[in-house]
């Protein structure tokens, strides 16, 4: 019995159509309906990089007229969630644990998250690994930066 494809499989299949990315993204929302808030794109995705895009509209702001942090962490946890899945073998199962978080300035335009995780040569049965994220506005300027912890356990 062959098993369904993993995340890589469907993103490398889809991200070479027209609107592939777009739908790729629409896929994994559909999945975790909570990232759709966001309206992201994903941009790249390989084991140890994940790159997520986020435009600034109405729905994200706060009442600053800036992106709102939670938003931006939303976007940091779903190019965390898609590292990590493109990256732990499918021996082992992910799920965050922590997130720590930094705001460096305000977000006024729209973003994009950059998560990498270094790649894993051998697992146990469980263990903690950070994966990092940067957001930057459309001039490249770092607006955000965090380290999710993953917890990585054997699948049974």
């Amino acid at each position: 019995m062959a098993s369904k494809p993993g995340i890589l499989a469907i993103w490398r299949r889809l991200a070479r159509l027209p609107g592939g990315r777009w739908l790729f993204a629409r896929l994994v929302c559909r999945k975790a309906p909570y990232f759709a808030t966001i309206h992201p794109t994903v941009a790249e995705l390989r084991p140890g990089h994940c790159e997520v895009r986020m435009g600034k509209r109405r729905a994200v702001l706060n009442h600053l007229g800036t992106v709102h942090a939670i938003a931006i962490c939303n976007m940091a946890e779903l190019a965390a969630g898609l590292v990590s899945d493109a990256t732990v073998p499918v021996t082992h199962r992910w799920i965050p644990k922590g997130m720590t978080v930094e705001y460096l300035r305000k977000a006024e335009t729209d973003l994009r998250a950059v998560a990498e995780l270094d790649l894993l040569p051998e697992l146990g049965a469980k263990a903690e690994v950070p994966v990092y994220v940067n957001a930057f506005d459309t001039s490249g300027e770092s607006v955000f930066r965090a380290t999710i912890r993953m917890w990585v356990s054997a699948r049974h």
